[in-house]
């Protein structure tokens, strides 16, 4: 019986459930991880390895930035960014019901489809993914700024996100700047 008792006070903890149910807890998690799983398997049915010799060749074509990281450290950057999204969107979940976690959950979810459709768009419709990246970027940072009113750990948790998509809208808008003059990639 301790140990259930622990593992639930350590769970109410990081996911700002004291005082929900299984039940309730159960299902933001399913909604958070389930949005983020959705991002992140589109993001991996659209990333250019050798598995997708059209995304690879779209790749290729392009003059890359030189502000770009190693391509190995998207695979190490994302899956800890992603978890702490997450996380950040179940903390909200679980705040008292009010306007600010309303809104703030709505915000989180924009920030998902915004995600999605970024990693959707990929290398063929560079402006439509600098406009996604732009619009994400502004999101994020509505999210944040709205979580922080709602759970303080929450906003902090996304913070890197946020960082992290100022950084790939600086790539995004190189790459476009650099290919902009190319014809769209079909």
């Amino acid at each position: 019986m301790q140990i259930a008792e622990t593992a639930r006070d350590a769970i109410d903890g990081l996911a700002n459930s004291e005082g929900r149910s299984t039940k309730h807890l159960l299902i933001g998690l399913g909604i958070t991880a389930g949005a983020v799983l959705a991002s992140a398997l589109i993001a991996r049915a659209n990333a250019p390895t050798e598995d997708h010799p059209d995304i690879r060749r779209a790749y290729d074509k392009l003059d890359d930035t030189p502000l770009a990281p190693p391509k190995s450290a998207f695979a190490v950057i994302w899956p800890p960014l992603f978890l702490a999204l997450t996380l950040s969107g179940l903390r909200v979940w679980n705040a008292p019901a009010s306007p600010a976690r309303t809104q703030a959950l709505t915000l989180w979810g924009v920030v998902q489809a915004l995600n999605a459709t970024w990693m959707a768009i990929g290398p063929k419709h560079l402006g439509g993914q600098l406009a996604t990246a732009i619009a994400s970027l502004g999101t994020s940072a509505a999210y944040a700024w709205r979580a922080r009113q709602v759970d303080q750990p929450a906003a902090n948790m996304v913070a890197p996100y946020v960082g992290w998509v100022a950084f790939a809208n600086v790539l995004t808008g190189d790459l476009w700047r650099r290919n902009r003059d190319r014809p769209t990639i079909h």
